[in-house]
C-alpha cells in the first residue's frame, strides 16, 4: 500500500514540473514575440477637424441675482395658520 501511494506520488509531483515547465517555456515565448500595434479607429464624421485634447463644451454658470436674500423655500413661522 505504502509502495502504490508513494507511485501516485511521484507520478503527481512530476506531472505537476512537467506542466509548470510547458506554461512557463509558452509564456517566456509569448513575451519574445513582437507587440502587434492595434489601429486606433476613425473618429466619428462629427469629429472630423476636432484636434485630440480641444474643450467641446465650455459652461459658465449665470449668476442669479434674484435673489433678495429670503431664500427660495419658504420658512413657516407659526403665524397666519
Amino acid at each position: 500500500m505504502i509502495f502504490i501511494y508513494f507511485i501516485a506520488f511521484a507520478a503527481t509531483v512530476g506531472a505537476t514540473f512537467a506542466f509548470m515547465f510547458k506554461m512557463m517555456t509558452s509564456t517566456l515565448a509569448d513575451f519574445n514575440k513582437p507587440i502587434k500595434r492595434t489601429k486606433v479607429p476613425a473618429p466619428h464624421p462629427e469629429m472630423e477637424g476636432v484636434k485630440y485634447g480641444e474643450e467641446l463644451l465650455v459652461f459658465t454658470p449665470e449668476s442669479d441675482d434674484d435673489d433678495e436674500g429670503d431664500g427660495d423655500i419658504p420658512i413657516y413661522t407659526g403665524e397666519n395658520i
